[in-house]
């Protein structure tokens, strides 16, 4: 085991025990949302000036990621403010966090043809074990909750996988542009707040849309 597996392992198991704290508690999830978004802002601002020498173009993208970013904040508010939103909410964001480890486990371990010379670790055999992992994960919440299986479920897990890796596919490509490795390194094996939460910034909003018109 890799010192960078260890600490990427070490990490992911303390934001999983701070997943479970913002699911309990309203004031916990406002905390880390306010420090998460004002840090992802920090680090897209960064990046961007990396990439824009031109300021009306670097403007013009930090101002459009400033919007998107605001109003996937509000969203996720207003959503974990009510009892049965709450609980879509978290059982699209456990999808995510699955598509993410999916893509990560099944990568490793089949290995195979790459995807695409954006982000060179990127497998057909990951993005495979991304769309599985994320149809368990949001399966088994929504049927314990409502004691009903549909094939919309299925189909929005489906689309919340490949919202995710389409994401993280992007963060990948404007991290090439800048030259960078990692937008930051606030979290040990893991790189910056937008390397753990980029697919999640698509997956998300793609998730509750589909809900909404689905279910």
């Amino acid at each position: 085991m890799t010192e960078t597996f260890k600490k990427r392992f070490q990490t992911s198991i303390l934001l999983l025990i701070l997943l479970y704290f913002m699911i309990i508690n309203n004031l916990i999830s406002t905390y880390v949302l306010i420090v998460f978004g004002v840090l992802s802002v920090v680090e897209f601002f960064q990046i961007s000036k990396k990439i824009f020498s031109k300021l009306f173009f670097r403007y013009s993208i930090n101002f459009f990621f400033l919007i998107y970013l605001s109003f996937f904040c509000y969203i996720f508010l207003l959503f974990n403010n009510f009892p049965y939103l709450k609980i879509i909410l978290y059982t699209i964001i456990f999808g995510c966090v699955a598509s993410d480890v999916g893509g990560y486990v099944f990568g490793k371990i089949f290995k195979g043809p790459k995807i695409t010379t954006i982000s060179p670790n990127k497998t057909y055999s990951g993005a495979f074990g991304s769309i599985i992992l994320t149809c368990l994960a949001v399966f088994f919440p929504l049927f314990f909750f409502t004691n009903n299986f549909s094939q919309q479920v299925i189909i929005i897990s489906i689309i919340i996988s490949l919202s995710c890796q389409i994401g993280d596919l992007f963060f990948s490509f404007l991290k090439r542009k800048a030259k960078i490795k990692d937008t930051g390194n606030f979290f040990p094996g893991h790189g910056g707040i937008l390397d753990r939460v980029d697919g999640i910034l698509l997956g998300l909003p793609s998730g509750i849309i589909l809900m909404v018109i689905l279910l």
